[in-house]
């Protein structure tokens, strides 16, 4: 199929912002640094420092707020893929409406992983004190929430897509010939362990990691 000029044409000017952007970005930063360097003040760019200074407690929420997100994006990524398929088949086959809800269901697992692993995290938040808010258990308390909740919600939205891929698949494959469904199904179960296995890193990454105190 061959692409027509408009078609061409978006798809270079989505290309040149995106790289326009790109380059505004590194222009910034790279001013910054320079004129950091040259005025003297170049000890400012610590990375460490940062880290060291930088509250705990906005660490832990990011994680935890990316863990959640990126859990529901997936959750709805998947849902959209394989429900437009099961929609799609069904007009061809309307028996398969019913049993292919299931894909659905998987989907919708992967947000409420990400919720039971936001509600644990959670629980870890406490209030501490000024004194001790810099401390070295505050600030592993909350790297440990932070990329504990990265590591879930990223495993969450890949196995988000790769069961809503599959479920399409399977809806397709179901409307042609009904005897494929139990085999690509089993593939779709292997996919949804994905994000279990993603929820038990996470839980090991903040494991040892304490309240707040």
């Amino acid at each position: 199929m061959i692409k027509s000029d408009s078609e061409n044409g978006t798809s270079y000017r989505k290309k040149s912002y995106s790289q326009w952007f790109y380059y505004l970005i590194i222009t910034i930063i790279t001013i910054y640094i320079l004129y950091k360097l040259f005025t003297g003040h170049g000890t400012d760019i610590n990375i460490g420092k940062f880290l060291e200074r930088s509250s705990p407690y906005m660490w832990a929420n990011l994680g935890i707020a990316l863990c959640i997100g990126l859990s529901v994006v997936g959750a709805a990524w998947g849902i959209f893929i394989t429900g437009a398929s099961i929609i799609g088949a069904g007009v061809r086959a309307p028996r398969i409406t019913t049993k292919n809800l299931i894909s659905i269901i998987f989907c919708e697992v992967v947000a409420i992983y990400g919720l039971i692993i936001s509600i644990v995290f959670s629980s870890k938040i406490t209030v501490a004190s000024t004194e001790t808010l810099l401390s070295k258990s505050n600030l592993f308390t909350g790297y440990s929430l932070f990329w504990g909740g990265i590591t879930v919600g990223l495993s969450n939205l890949v196995c988000g897509v790769a069961v809503g891929v599959t479920g399409a698949t399977a809806a397709v494959s179901d409307a042609a010939d009904s005897a494929l469904f139990v085999k690509i199904l089993v593939i779709e179960i292997f996919g949804s362990i994905l994000g279990l296995l993603g929820l038990i890193v996470g839980l090991l990454m903040t494991g040892k990691a304490a309240d707040f105190a």
